[in-house]
C-alpha cells in the first residue's frame, strides 16, 4: 500500500492514543510525507506536546504498520495558531491566544492552577506568559519567585514584562509594595488591567494565561467583555457549594460568547503527607457532574497536597520544583488537553499582530 497523506489520515481516524482524550485525527493540523525508503511521516499538531512526543511517534508508527503502510521515521511537531475570540475584539500585539483561568469564588486554588498550567504549557514547548488580573490580591510575583522585582519601560509608554521560570509575567504586585492595599473602585481596576494588557511588550507568546479575579462581579465581567479571550477554564473543587459558584462563572463566559475549554477539579482528593493515602474530603465527582450538565470537558483532577502549597509559596511551583512527579505530570496532561481543545476551535479571522523593529 502506498504511503499518502490520505492513507495516513485514514489509518489514524477514530483512534485514541495514550494521553489523548479524543480522536487523534482531530488534533492533527497537517500531515507531511518525507522522501526515503521507506518514506517518513511528519504529523504537525495544533498544540504543544513535548511530554508525549516520543510515545506518540511510536504509537503512530505501530498504527501505520498495522494498516500495512510502509513507514520509516515518524516525527511529531506542532504549530500553534491564533484562534477566534468573542465579538469583534482585536488581538493583542505579540500574543496569539489568551486563556482566562477563572472561578466563581475564591479559595479553590485558581492562581495555583493558573501558574502551573502556564509552566506546563511552556514545558510542552510553547511560549507562554501570565497576566495577574487580581488587582486586590496579586499572587503571581511570589509564585514565580519575582517578589521585589520592578519592570522597566524602554520608551516611557510600554512596560517590559518580568520573566520567572521562563514565563513572561505582569502584575500590579510588581508596581506596589506587597503590604500596600489597593483601595480602588472597579473602573480604576479595569482601566489598569486594560493598560497592563495593551501596554506590556509581550514577546511572541503562543498563550497568555490570565489569572482572573475571583467571582463574577463587575471587574471579571468587564474583562470578559473587553479582553480578546480565545478560551476560558473554570476551576472548582468537588463540593457542591463551590460548584454553585463555578456554574455562575461558566455562565458568565457563555453570555459574552467566550469559548469554554473545560473544567479543572482542584483538591479532588487529599493526599496524606505521612502515609500517602488519598481521601475525597471535599466530596467526589463534582467536576464531572458540572461537565455532564454543560457538555464541556473535564481537563483534569488535581489533588490537595502539601507540596503544592509549599512549592508555590517558595516561588517554585510544582511543575518546576518536581517536574517528574505525578502531580507535575497531571498538570502537563491538563495543559495538553486544554491546548488541544483550543486547537479544535475556529481559527482567528484576522492575522496575529506582532511588532518588529
Amino acid at each position: 500500500m502506498r504511503l499518502t497523506t490520505d492513507a495516513v489520515a485514514a489509518a489514524l481516524a477514530g483512534a485514541t492514543p495514550p494521553e489523548f482524550d479524543a480522536d487523534l485525527s482531530t488534533a492533527v493540523d497537517r500531515i507531511e510525507i518525507a522522501d526515503g525508503d521507506p518514506p517518513g511521516v511528519k504529523l504537525v499538531l495544533g498544540f504543544p506536546a513535548a511530554g508525549v512526543r516520543e510515545a506518540l511517534a511510536n504509537w503512530v508508527a505501530e498504527r501505520l504498520a498495522a494498516a500495512g503502510l510502509p513507514v520509516g521515521c515518524v516525527e511529531i511537531d506542532w504549530n500553534i495558531s491564533a484562534h477566534a475570540v468573542q465579538g469583534k475584539l482585536q488581538p493583542l500585539k505579540g500574543v496569539k491566544n489568551l486563556i482566562a483561568v477563572a472561578s466563581g469564588k475564591g479559595g479553590v486554588g485558581k492562581s495555583t492552577v493558573a501558574v502551573n498550567l502556564a509552566l506546563a504549557l511552556a514545558a510542552e514547548g510553547a511560549h507562554v506568559g501570565v497576566l495577574d488580573a487580581d488587582i486586590y490580591g496579586p499572587s503571581q510575583p511570589r509564585m514565580l519567585g519575582l517578589e521585589g522585582e520592578r519592570p522597566t519601560s524602554p520608551d516611557g509608554k510600554h512596560i517590559d514584562p518580568l520573566v520567572g521560570h521562563g514565563l513572561q509575567c505582569m502584575s500590579i504586585g510588581f508596581l506596589v509594595d506587597q503590604d500596600t492595599p489597593m483601595i480602588w473602585r472597579g473602573p480604576m481596576v479595569t482601566q489598569a488591567l486594560t493598560q497592563f494588557l495593551n501596554d506590556t511588550n509581550w514577546d511572541n507568546l503562543d498563550y497568555l494565561i490570565i489569572d482572573m479575579p475571583p467571582g463574577t462581579g463587575d471587574i471579571a465581567l468587564t474583562l470578559a467583555q473587553r479582553v480578546p479571550v480565545s478560551g476560558a477554564i473554570i476551576v472548582t473543587t468537588p463540593q457542591e457549594i463551590a460548584l454553585l459558584d463555578a456554574r455562575k462563572g461558566l455562565k458568565m463566559f457563555e453570555k459574552v460568547d467566550v469559548n469554554i475549554l473545560g473544567i479543572v477539579e482542584n483538591m479532588s482528593t487529599y493526599i496524606c503527607p505521612k502515609c500517602g493515602d488519598e481521601e475525597p474530603i471535599f466530596g467526589a465527582g463534582g467536576g464531572q457532574r458540572l461537565v455532564n450538565e454543560y457538555g464541556t470537558s473535564l481537563l483534569g483532577s488535581l489533588p490537595l497536597d502539601l507540596r503544592i502549597r509549599e512549592q508555590t509559596d517558595s516561588g517554585r511551583p510544582t511543575v518546576i520544583a518536581e517536574p517528574d512527579s505525578d502531580i507535575a505530570r497531571a498538570y502537563r496532561a491538563l495543559a495538553r488537553r486544554a491546548a488541544a481543545q483550543l486547537a479544535q476551535t475556529a481559527p482567528a479571522a484576522f492575522p496575529n499582530i506582532v511588532e518588529e523593529d
